[in-house]
């Protein structure tokens, strides 16, 4: 049987801080808001979770509750640089920090980086070798059709 990632849980230490960053920062409208949990649709069978951190580390097996943010970053992926600049401006709107301003990138791309409210850092990108196909296939390397 195939694995596949379907949610994706951030613990977070100010749910209300985090809730206004990714619903403003970023759009997204919550499948279901259970008060001390938010889910968030943001992507095809893909949800991202936002709970509070010392819930989720007693949850997760850490008695104490205490877990610092893992090394890791999630990317936003834009169709253009405009898009990187736009995106970036409403984050840091909605309280993120940006910790890398927009600027082109050595792989060919623009990318940004953007902190939320607990530091999980967000790479907004424009990656021309980059596509997402109809059915949700991401290709590397390939170039957009023109349609």
């Amino acid at each position: 049987m195939q694995q596949r990632l379907t949610m994706i849980t951030l613990g977070v230490s100010d749910l209300d801080a985090a809730r206004a960053f990714y619903i403003a920062g970023l759009g997204w409208t919550p499948l279901l808001d259970a008060g001390e949990a938010v889910f968030l649709q943001v992507g095809p069978g893909v949800v991202l979770s936002l709970y509070g951190r010392s819930d989720l580390a007693r949850e997760a097996g850490t008695a104490d509750g205490r877990v610092p943010p893992p090394p890791m970053s999630l990317a936003h992926n834009v169709d253009s640089e405009e898009e990187v600049r736009a995106v970036v401006d409403q984050m840091r709107a909605a309280g993120g920090r940006v910790v890398a301003e927009p600027a082109r990138a050595p792989w060919g791309g623009y990318t940004a980086y953007v902190a939320d409210p607990d530091g999980f850092r967000w790479e907004i990108a424009y990656n021309p070798g980059l596509v997402v196909a109809a059915d949700g296939t991401v290709r590397f390397g390939a170039v957009a059709d023109p349609e």
